[in-house]
């Protein structure tokens, strides 16, 4: 069975979603920090990559609401920093 390159690119989405997802239930990141939304938007964004390749609609819209709820994210944890700068 040979790997292509956008089945490559679909795994490391996974691998920083199942990840980030990871080190929120272990304590180790915050639902609200700026790398977590981050991390699930790129790792939604390069499953959808892989999508394009092979597609399958219900992982599509699973995916595609993932990516602009972490969009979402990301603007407002900006917003908030913004707001409220660490010092």
């Amino acid at each position: 069975m040979a790997v292509s390159i956008h089945d490559v690119v679909g795994t490391v989405g996974v691998a920083l979603i199942v990840g980030s997802y990871f080190l929120l239930q272990v304590g180790k990141v915050q639902s609200s920090a700026l790398g977590y939304s981050i991390a699930n938007a790129a790792g939604a964004a390069l499953i959808l990559v892989s999508l394009a390749y092979d597609f399958n609609f219900s992982a599509f819209v699973v995916e595609l609401f993932w990516l602009l709820t972490s969009i979402l994210g990301v603007f407002m944890t900006l917003r908030r920093e913004r707001k409220h700068p660490r010092r």
